[in-house]
């Protein structure tokens, strides 16, 4: 099984956006920090507005932030969210379907793999490996005059 790279993003900006706070990101920061192209990350951010994941500041000083505390924010939920299809092979196309034994071991392995997800937050991830917050801190350019501190 791999996840999508629009997976991936999402979960790269929550994560970013989770370890600087309530300070505003804006798309070009978060491009440049992963190396993203800036149109991807639009189109991410706004379905991530539209599903109560972020929320967004217009004007010069505007940007990103979290809707909700990191600590509220499932990894589990968000990629339910992302993707479209958990499918991990095309059982009603295969010839053995109707008495294949394999398609209820694969539904038994994903509703594990959802249960480790449902029990990690960002906020966990962000505190799981020692330094892991400051290096996503790390990854952004100099500070665009915000007024909250970061630490």
């Amino acid at each position: 099984m791999r996840l999508t790279r629009y997976s991936d993003f999402s979960l790269r900006v929550l994560l970013y956006l989770a370890a600087r706070g309530d300070r505003l990101c804006s798309i070009s920061e978060m491009a440049s920090a992963y190396g993203i192209s800036h149109n991807h990350l639009m189109k991410v951010l706004h379905d991530l507005g539209k599903a109560g994941y972020v929320s967004a500041a217009r004007g010069r000083m505007g940007g990103f932030r979290l809707a909700r505390p990191a600590s509220e924010i499932q990894v589990g939920a968000l990629l339910r969210h992302t993707e479209d299809d958990f499918d991990l092979v095309d059982c009603p196309g295969c010839a053995l379907s109707a008495g294949c034994g394999v398609s209820p071991v694969l539904d038994e392995a994903m509703v594990a793999f959802f249960a480790v997800l449902d029990g990690y937050t960002l906020a966990d991830i962000i505190e799981r490996r020692h330094g892991f917050h400051r290096l996503i801190l790390s990854l952004a350019p100099a500070d665009r005059g915000s007024a909250a501190g970061l630490s």
